[in-house]
Order: C-alpha cells, then sequence, then structure tokens
C-alpha cells in the first residue's frame, strides 16, 4: 500500500471522531514509522541478541526478528537437543521474547547455506589435515551473506546481532570492526572475514556494553533469557565429538589409521586417524614416552602425525591466504601489526608483508604457540580489524 492510501485510510476512519489534532497525532506517528530505518535483527534466543533488539527498538528502528533454521535433521528430538544457537530452543525463546518486545518474528530456512559454507567446510578441512573455524565460515556466508541477501530483499535497510563488537567507518571511507569494550567477551576475531558491502549494512548495538550490564538490562525490562548460559560448543556438534561427527558424515572418505612419528621420520606408534588430532595437542594421544609430547605436524600426504617437544610447537612466522582486508585497504610494504591466531589468543605483534595476490607473510617479534593451518590469522591497528586471512 502506498504512503497516499495510508493517509486516506486513516483520515477517513479519524475524522469521524472529529478530532483534528487526534488525526494529526495519527498521521505524524504513521509517518516516524514509515521513515524509520527497518532492520532484521538475528536472534539466537540468547540474551545479547535479545537485548540488541530492544536497543534498536528503543532507538527508532523498525526491528524485525529472525531466527535462522539451519539444524539437519529433521527428528524434533535431534533439532532440541543439537540446534545449539539456532535450534529449536532458541526458536521457542527468541519467540518469546520477541512477543515481550512487541516485534515481528519469523524463521528463515538456511538449512542449504549452512550445509554448503559451514558442515562441508568444516569436514573437507579435518580430512586435509587441517583445523577449521566453523563460526568464522559461518559469519562471513550465512549471518551475514545469506541473511543480509534476504533481508535487504523483503525492504530492510540493516541486519543486527548482538556481537561484543563495533562497527565504525573511519576516515579513510572504509568500515571497520572495533574491539568491544570488554576484552573477555570481544568477538572481533570471527569477525574479520566480514566484506565492506556487509558492514555497511550492519549494526552491533552490544559491543558498547559488558556482558553483565547486557544482563542486567535484560532482567530489567522483563526478558525471560537474562540469566541464559552462553552457547559454547560448535552449534552442529553438540557432543564435542569432531572426529566422531567426522566419521559419521564422511565415511570411506575419512583417513584410515597411521604412523605416529619423530621430525626425522622415526615411527613411534599408531595413531588413530588424522581427524582426531591438531597442532599442539597434548591430551588424548594414547602414546607414553615418560614426559610430555605435543603435536608438531599433521602430513596428510602421508597419514603421518608428527610428535616433538613443547618447544618445538613454537615458530616465529607462518603464511596465510584467502586474504580479506578491512580497516586497511591493502598492504603495500610492511606493516607492524597485532595478530591474534586464534580466538583466545591475546595477539602478538608481527610485521606483515605481502606475498602474493591473495597471499600474507607474518613474522612476529616474540615465538608464538602452536600456529595452525586452518584457523584464522586475524590482523590489527590498535583497536580495529585491519584485515586477516587462513594459516596455511
Amino acid at each position: 500500500m502506498h504512503n497516499g492510501a495510508m493517509y486516506g485510510q486513516i483520515i477517513s476512519y479519524m475524522m469521524c471522531k472529529n478530532n483534528d489534532s487526534y488525526v494529526k497525532f495519527k498521521i505524524d506517528e504513521m509517518e516516524n514509522r514509515m521513515s524509520a530505518k527497518k532492520v532484521v535483527v538475528g536472534m539466537s534466543g540468547g540474551v545479547d541478541s535479545s537485548v540488541a533488539a530492544y536497543f534498536l527498538k528503543k532507538q527508532g528502528y523498525d526491528v524485525i526478528g529472525v531466527t535462522m533454521q539451519i539444524w539437519q535433521d529433521e527428528d524434533e528430538f535431534v533439532q532440541e537437543e543439537s540446534g545449539g544457537c539456532c535450534g529449536l530452543s532458541a526458536v521457542d525463546d527468541a519467540r518469546r521474547v520477541a512477543d515481550r518486545l512487541g516485534i515481528p518474528y519469523y524463521v528463515m530456512n538456511f538449512k542449504q547455506e549452512f550445509k554448503k559454507n559451514v558442515m562441508d567446510y568444516f569436514t573437507a578441512e579435518y580430512l586435509k589435515g587441517r583445523t577449521p573455524n566453523p563460526c568464522i565460515a559461518c559469519n562471513r556466508y550465512v549471518k551475514w551473506e545469506a541473511l543480509l541477501n534476504r533481508s535487504l530483499a523483503i525492504g530492510a535497510d540493516y541486519i543486527a546481532t548482538g556481537h561484543y563488537a563495533r562497527i565504525e567507518k573511519l576516515s579513510n571511507g572504509r568500515y571497520a570492526i572495533k574491539n568491544s569494550v570488554t576484552a573477555a567477551k570481544d568477538q572481533t576475531y570471527a569477525l574479520y572475514n566480514l566484506t565492506q558491502e556487509q558492514l555497511s549494512h550492519t549494526l552491533m548495538p552490544v559491543g558498547s556494553y559488558h556482558k553483565d550490564e547486557i544482563r542486567k538490562i535484560a532482567e530489567k525490562i522483563g526478558l525471560m533469557v537474562a540469566h541464559k548460559k552462553d552457547s559454547q560448543e560448535i552449534c552442529f556438534i553438540s557432543d564435542n565429538d569432531y572426529a566422531g561427527f567426522i566419521d559419521r558424515e564422511c565415511g570411506d572418505q575419512v583417513p584410515p589409521p597411521g604412523n605416529f612419528v619423530l621430525t626425522d621420520g622415526t615411527v613411534v606408534g599408531k595413531h588413530k586417524g588424522i581427524t582426531h588430532y591438531t597442532i599442539g595437542q597434548r591430551k588424548g594421544l594414547g602414546i607414553a614416552f615418560g614426559h610430555p609430547v605435543f603435536v608438531t605436524e599433521i602430513r596428510p600426504e602421508t597419514n603421518e602425525v608428527v610428535l616433538g617437544e613443547n618447544k618445538d610447537v613454537f615458530t616465529y612466522e607462518l603464511d596465510a591466504d584467502h586474504i580479506n582486508f578491512m580497516s586497511i585497504p591493502d598492504i603495500k610494504e610492511e606493516m607492524l601489526l597485532k595478530a591474534k591466531i586464534r580466538y583466545s589468543h591475546s595477539g602478538s605483534m608481527c610485521k606483515v608483508t605481502r606475498t602474493g595476490e591473495d597471499t600474507i607473510h607474518c613474522e612476529f617479534l616474540e615465538p608464538v604457540r602452536a600456529v595452525t593451518p586452518g584457523q584464522a590469522v586475524v590482523l590489527y591497528d590498535g583497536e580495529y580489524v585491519a584485515g586477516g586471512g587462513t594459516i596455511l
């Protein structure tokens, strides 16, 4: 319905009340509603995205709540137990929150996008002896690319999430992710791969708050999820058994048991299969040396897992590909930046150089532990994400 028809309906209905001021009030209200920017909030049923929706409604946005359906199994019990941030319990909680906030709420089906870009990617990387980060893939290709495209198609101006991060448009004209105010909950590492177009249509309203503040706000406004526990595990592997999941998904493609070897190739035992291991791992090796040993390398081409001492897990350098730049357009000359090589890493300073069309080299000032192929290296210029890539 176009604007004129809306006004006509309001006036014809209200004039019978013979109250000009009331008619003007309703017209002003309608104009404000139509001019409000529309935002689709990805609601996981948790406290962060719930309060994000509350903030945006309070700021005057036209807010729509959406939960992404990503679970693959049609069995309701499996959906309930294994859906993680997007399972049936998440839908129930998100629906209740939306009702409490007085916003429309929908469930959108992203099963195919999630299967292709997250689950299939996850298993393929492990089969290659690498350790992927599925949350980064989900953020780029499902929570942003798929959700944003569908949201824009229905007339939304933005999407929003409950991530602990901030977005700013810099003086160079580029959009960048900025650290949240709380280091303990900062989620910028998993967001480095977002594009400029995606960032220009994204709002992250909780990044300026501490977690305890968000819970207090949720409690104050009567949200039943105020003290709901955070989701910890990978959402599609609720029992945290990665190797078991890969066995079920990939069957005969899974590499068989092979040899534990030392750096010089000496065979020292048998391993269960390369999908059971990651760089720096000490526990669960099933081999006794009389002293701690660690996984230092995984060799898929020979189906070998290399063991060594703790000192062997440290390095001064890494290479990465699939580069995405954020606060800077590119690296033309060597830059000194802080790099995080995993989500829990506090970061280490390194010299970063371009080595190819889609590759960079990082030389650390101090040795870093367990540089793991498949994980992301995320580069920071002060508080801002400069860019990042996938460790080779």
